[in-house]
């Protein structure tokens, strides 16, 4: 089934300035604006950067439960979150230590996610994050969903954040959108082969799972680029290509910029 990704387009004028919204107001959402060059935008009071056309994003958590609160050269509109319901998704047969790590690899682990929290915290000038984010993969089934929760072995875990796509191992990954390259690990603990790209303004995309890397940290990317290819690297139990979108540290839906196939 074609899951079609509705844009909410909300056009709002004043005297003094027009904005437009791209994106659904419901928890995981990525949100894209547009207003008039040179405004400042705040988000729940925290300021964003604008493009030189006036272009800024920002992203709704999976568990959001207040309004946004937007202010734009301080006119403030108030956005209602709808709350989405999420899938509980079952996986067994993992090795114990991957869904209990033992304690030897706690400070590896600890490392790892620093990594990874620095990457998503890059708060860049790139512009790429307005443009059309294309699949990463051709004609590949996707096997898990954003937000659901998942019980690993019977144990109640952390929600599932990204888009699983199952494919074979060696099949090419390409790139969602430009970017440039903040995190090439070939081995982490949990997400194996592992990349992460910044593409501006605070958005970043992973890719985990990753038998082979074909990029490195600090290179440019374009779009459409072969990155790797998919493999069953760190906490897997068979091939496929995780993805996640993120605003810094706030975890979005894939699905919310992407045309995919359920």
């Amino acid at each position: 089934m074609r899951i079609l990704i509705c844009l909410f387009f909300l056009l709002i004028t004043t005297s003094s300035f027009a904005v437009t919204f791209h994106g659904k107001f419901i928890q995981g959402s990525f949100i894209l604006g547009k207003t008039e060059p040179g405004s400042e935008v705040f988000i729940d009071k925290k300021k964003i950067k604008v493009t030189s056309d006036g272009y800024f994003a920002f992203g709704l958590g999976r568990d959001r439960k207040n309004d946004v609160i937007i202010k734009i050269n301080q006119k403030k509109i108030v956005k209602k979150v709808f709350k989405r319901e999420y899938k509980i998704q079952r996986i067994d047969g993992l090795e114990e230590k991957k869904v209990t790590p033992p304690e030897e690899v706690y400070e590896r682990i600890k490392r790892e996610n620093k990594w990874i929290g620095e990457a998503r915290a890059i708060d860049s000038n790139l512009t790429f994050f307005k443009n059309k984010f294309i699949n990463p993969l051709e004609n590949a089934i996707v096997t898990g969903v954003y937000g659901s929760q998942r019980i690993l072995n019977g144990k109640p875990k952390w929600p599932h954040y990204g888009i699983d796509f199952a494919a074979k191992e060696g099949t090419e990954i390409k790139a969602m959108l430009d970017g440039v390259v903040t995190l090439a690990e070939p081995d982490l603990f949990y997400t194996g082969g592992t990349l992460i790209f910044d593409h501006g303004h605070g958005i970043s995309t992973l890719y985990m799972h990753m038998k082979t890397l074909m990029v490195k940290k600090g290179q440019k990317v374009k779009q459409g680029d072969i990155i790797g290819t998919v493999g069953s690297t760190g906490r897997s139990t068979g091939a496929h290509l995780d993805v996640r979108l993120n605003w810094f540290q706030t975890r979005l839906d894939p699905a919310t910029v992407l045309d995919i196939v359920n």
